[in-house]
């Protein structure tokens, strides 16, 4: 939902052909990383008794790009666009994000994030704590999880970092 609910939003800002989303979390500019999402939450079992979405974009300038690291940061180069602005927007995509999870469910979040997905189709390699899985990128699941598929068949992966070809 904060994925979808914030490529939304910049796509107010800039041509959405511009924009595409990296899983698990980032949303991307002409393949440049302008946009992030870190979820932390708190539970037990299947149960969420708190979730924080936090949310960072380069609305003006982008912080230096690191040698030999992918996804080199950007800008939207907005200057004359405030913070608050930029969140109003944001505010109210997230919320018809709720309003489609609550009556639609996660299958129609699923597919509007899949709309926009960077790289569909494509080979990627996903790098967990564990292990580096490379393969074509064939969805996400109704958990959530990257779904590859590999020379030994479909992988589900529910946290990696990814990376392009």
């Amino acid at each position: 939902m904060a994925a979808n609910a914030l490529f939304e939003t910049l796509s107010i800002f800039t041509s959405r052909d511009r924009l595409s989303l990296k899983w698990p979390n980032d949303v991307l500019l002409d393949e440049g990383k302008v946009a992030g999402i870190l979820l932390e939450s708190s539970g037990s079992g299947t149960y969420v008794d708190w979730l924080s979405v936090g949310v960072g974009v380069n609305l003006v300038a982008a912080p230096p790009a690191e040698e030999g690291k992918p996804f080199p940061p950007v800008s939207l180069g907005l200057e004359n666009v405030t913070p608050i602005e930029v969140l109003s927007v944001l505010c109210s995509n997230f919320a018809t994000q709720e309003a489609k999870l609550a009556r639609f469910g996660f299958d129609r979040i699923r597919e509007d994030w899949l709309k926009q997905a960077a790289r569909l189709g494509d080979q990627i390699t996903a790098r967990t704590m564990k292990e580096t899985v490379r393969g074509t990128f064939d969805t996400i699941d109704g958990a959530g999880n990257l779904v590859l598929i590999t020379g030994t068949g479909p992988r589900s992966i529910p946290a990696a970092d990814v990376f392009f070809e």
